[in-house]
């Protein structure tokens, strides 16, 4: 009989310590390492290096599981090493330049704000409960026009839908993110309480086309199921829906909006229980032109490309592990022209001032094919 499960354990502890100690003498050499590319300039990533390295030390295992551990954990220790570097370097005063001009507060007064869709649309509310009522609203058609009125200096700051509690994330509004050199500087919170309008002479069972945005209809998805014989129509936003509503004066038509929509467009409330979720909310970016970020930000966005090889989500996202910063969500968007390769979005706690953000921030830059800082502003959950 072989040793028994005590003895086994121990055998194992002692293995244990001794790479523990392993590896901090190896930590250690790496710190030397990372003087001397101090010294003479050179790159803390040597992708040619570290896959000659994994090649050699994954033909020194004895079998094929253990070769893919052996690879495994080097990737993993030589990643830990990186990142060490990475912090000597911001030790020694080599930091990746950030150019974001930190500010008291966002410049509110007498700004310009652009939104999407028509007044009374959730954007409207959006913007209203962002700047104040005295704030210099204008409305554009599209999303992609409230970035450009951005671009071309037509609008200080637009406020665009990004995520629903219910629905998920506003696709497009990523794609309009890496299209424009604009910035995230802040965001706000609106809880979103559809109903059912119709002309003032209308009742529910004169009903047969319904109108809303998409949104609007796959949030409200379970009732407008219960009406089978009502016809759906998309529309830019649910605001819209109801002036539509208003202009065609047909009582067979119907918009799932907002009750201040409603109250705006003169239109009634035949239905206010239709909403497959009661609390939900819609979180609202505010965008501009300017890298700017307040002196209390609290929320970082970002977004990279990463080799199309394994585990290289995880090694980008671990340099936000290793510097204790929290991931508050991720996102993927396929990239245009590469079949099956993804865009990531990143947002996470921490502040651009913070050396734990400046360390992994110049991690995944250095590591990352491509990488953008979209925005440091306040959480608007506070």
């Amino acid at each position: 009989m072989g040793m028994d499960l005590k003895e086994i354990r121990k055998e194992i502890d002692d293995i244990d310590g001794k790479l523990v100690e392993l590896f901090e003498k190896r930590m250690g050499l790496c710190r030397d390492v990372a003087e001397y590319k101090i010294e003479t300039g050179m790159q803390v990533l040597d992708r040619k290096r570290e896959t000659e390295k994994l090649a050699v030390l994954s033909e020194q295992a004895s079998s094929e599981f253990t070769r893919y551990g052996v690879r495994e954990l080097f990737t993993q220790i030589m990643s830990m090493s990186r990142k060490l570097q990475y912090e000597l370097l911001a030790d020694h005063g080599v930091v990746t330049g950030l150019p974001f001009e930190m500010v008291p507060n966002l410049p509110k007064s007498r700004a310009r704000v652009v939104y999407q869709g028509v007044e009374g649309a959730y954007s409207h509310a959006a913007a209203l409960q962002f700047f104040g009522e005295r704030t210099k609203l204008f409305n554009v058609r599209t999303w992609d026009d409230a970035m450009k009125a951005l671009c071309a200096g037509t609008a200080d700051f637009a406020v665009l839908p990004i995520e629903n509690s219910s629905a998920g994330s506003v696709a497009d509004i990523y794609d309009l993110l890496v299209k424009f050199d604009n910035y995230i500087v802040g965001e706000t919170y609106v809880k979103v309480d559809h109903v059912l309008l119709g002309l003032p002479e209308a009742s529910l069972s004169d009903i047969k086309l319904v109108y809303s945005h998409p949104q609007g209809l796959m949030q409200c998805s379970t009732y407008l199921d219960e009406h089978k014989e009502w016809t759906r129509h998309s529309t830019g936003n649910t605001a819209l829906s109801a002036k539509e509503v208003k202009e065609a004066g047909d009582r067979s038509q119907a918009a799932i909006a907002s009750e201040m929509a409603g109250n705006l467009y003169g239109l009634k409330i035949l239905d206010g229980n239709v909403m497959n979720h009661k609390g939900n909310v819609t979180r609202f970016i505010v965008v501009a032109s300017q890298k700017l970020y307040e002196a209390s930000a609290d929320k970082l966005s970002v977004c990279f490309e990463t080799k199309h090889e394994n585990a290289a989500l995880y090694n980008m996202l671990s340099h936000l592990t290793y510097n204790g910063l929290n991931m508050v969500k991720l996102e993927s968007r396929p990239i245009l022209g590469r079949p099956w390769e993804f865009r990531f979005f990143v947002d996470f706690e921490g502040n651009l001032g913070d050396a734990g953000v400046k360390n992994a921030l110049r991690g995944i830059l250095e590591e990352a094919n491509y990488f953008r800082i979209l925005g440091n502003y306040i959480s608007g959950l506070k």
